[in-house]
């Protein structure tokens, strides 16, 4: 088997780890794993997982220390930056905890037997429950947040459901630390819910093992493709909840541009660089109105880019296709490079930029993304204009406009912003999703699934599937669907119960 390695991305020195790429008998184990740890988990019941996601998160937080300084050295990160992404890991777990003891996300529901003007109803009880083991496919760009002790972990847990992680290539080492804290708390109770593989052909087979129900994937669209065409493919398919990066249009009425352009372009300057750019919310194109008020926020956007300095890429292979995506967006005719921060000679660096284009339509490779501390600035005439380019941007996880109060201006550029997005931002810039109630992480293509949530407490949707009783006698019924008072909301014969 292949021996795993780590780089720290802002030095260039690798490192050895005592680890190897899973093979097929180590991802057969890991699957059993986590199958048998689905029974477990439901066995547990809903309090009793929402206090062992409890326990997973003051486990991580007592090794904060070590898991700061080991992501740090594969990630460049930064330890202010991987604190803020470990207490957010700690929180997602938490957050799970307290939706599990709410428990309307099962969606219970009692529809006791009757008469109707169909004709009789026989007793009928439904709710959600646990799809089976789920795969998760770690992101590059946050090793803990998204990645073994993530949203998506939390969430598979919260409903019952056992884990398999694909450890990204990126940060191996801190996916073997937290998985070995997760598996100090889980495996006394529930066995090995959470495992890890390592390994290309590890990650191409996980999607194709029988045991695994679904799979979710942060990444890039090529990678999520062939993974999602896979799971497509199987005898039995399976869903595959995928977000493919996103391009986050900004759109900037001209009232907006002349009242306050100066201040957007400082914050969105800001976005833009955050972490390196390297975040699946950047702003990446950002449609602003010819003319003086256009021009001033151009100019201030640009000075704000030019002042940033170089940062590591996550990795080597980012970097280079930061600098080929970069050059591709050059060379579109009627775009420009209007500035450019201060280079770096570190090897594996990437030094932020500004694009402008100016033209009548939009051009394919202008609405794609580019991973990275780039975002293109499209001049727009009028509304029409501005509707007719932003309708040439796919499906896009967020959308922000700036508009004044009373803001008549661009209306159906508006529309055509917004409903190519999951998420539609007002005067606030898009970089930070929290996890709420509210919080929606998705959208059209390239999200594969545009029905669900990566993010917030509707997220655990994606790891249940609906099952109704007919007729069931109360000892065969979930303890949820039984006659008696209840600790969670259900809708009985139609009217909402609350507890």
């Amino acid at each position: 088997m292949t021996t795993i390695t780590t780089t720290d991305p802002a030095t260039g020195v690798r490192r050895t780890l005592d680890l190897e790429e899973t093979d097929a008998a180590g991802l057969a184990s890991a699957v059993s794993s986590a199958t048998a740890a689905t029974a477990e988990l439901q066995a547990l019941g809903r309090s009793g997982r929402a206090r062992l996601l409890e326990a997973i998160a003051d486990a991580l937080d007592a090794r904060r220390e070590d898991i700061v300084a080991t992501a740090d050295a594969e990630t460049a990160l930064g330890a202010v930056r991987l604190n803020g992404e470990l207490t957010r890991t700690g929180y997602q777990l938490r957050f799970f905890a307290e939706v599990l003891r709410e428990g309307s996300y099962l969606e219970a529901v009692i529809d006791h037997a009757g008469d109707t003007p169909m004709g009789p109803r026989p007793d009928l009880r439904r709710m959600l429950v646990p799809i089976g083991p789920v795969a998760v496919y770690a992101a590059s760009n946050f090793p803990l947040a998204f990645s073994v002790p993530g949203g998506d972990t939390a969430a598979a847990l919260a409903a019952g459901a056992g884990v398999v992680v694909k450890a990204h290539p990126a940060h191996p080492a801190t996916s073997a630390l937290v998985a070995s804290v997760i598996a100090e708390v889980t495996d006394p109770l529930v066995g090995r819910a959470v495992s890890v593989v390592y390994g290309y052909a590890a990650g191409i087979d996980l999607v194709q093992a029988p045991g695994i129900r679904a799979a979710s994937f942060t990444g890039s669209p090529g990678g999520g493709r062939a993974l999602a065409e896979l799971a497509a493919n199987r005898p039995s398919p399976i869903p595959f909840y995928g977000e493919l990066g996103s391009i986050n249009p900004v759109l900037v009425s001209p009232a907006a541009a002349a009242a306050r352009g100066e201040s957007i372009a400082e914050g969105l300057a800001a976005s833009i660089v955050q972490g390196g750019g390297q975040f699946c919310t950047k702003p990446g194109i950002a449609l602003v109105p010819v003319g003086p008020a256009g021009d001033a926020l151009v100019g201030a956007l640009s000075a704000s880019v030019a002042h940033v300095g170089a940062k590591p890429a996550l990795t080597a292979g980012m970097a280079s296709a930061y600098d080929a995506g970069l050059d591709e967006l050059t060379a579109v005719p009627g775009a420009a490079l209007v500035s450019r921060g201060s280079a770096s000679s570190t090897i594996g660096s990437t030094t932020p930029a500004l694009v402008e284009f100016v033209g009548d339509e939009l051009p394919t490779r202008l609405a794609e993304e580019c991973f990275g501390p780039v975002a293109v600035v499209v001049r727009y005439r009028d509304d029409e204009h501005a509707a007719r380019l932003a309708s040439a941007l796919p499906g896009t996880l967020t959308a922000t406009l700036f508009i004044e109060p009373g803001d008549a201006g661009v209306p159906m550029a508006r529309v055509a912003v917004a409903e190519r997005a999951g998420r539609i931002l007002y005067d606030q810039y898009p970089t930070g999703v929290a996890v709420a109630w509210a919080q929606n992480h998705g959208g059209p293509w390239p999200s594969t699934d545009s029905v669900h949530t990566s993010v917030g407490a509707t997220s655990i949707r994606r790891y249940l599937r609906p099952v109704a009783w007919q007729n069931a006698p109360a000892a065969e019924l979930p303890p949820e669907l039984r006659d008696g008072p209840v600790d969670l909301p259900r809708r009985v014969d139609g009217v909402m119960v609350l507890p």
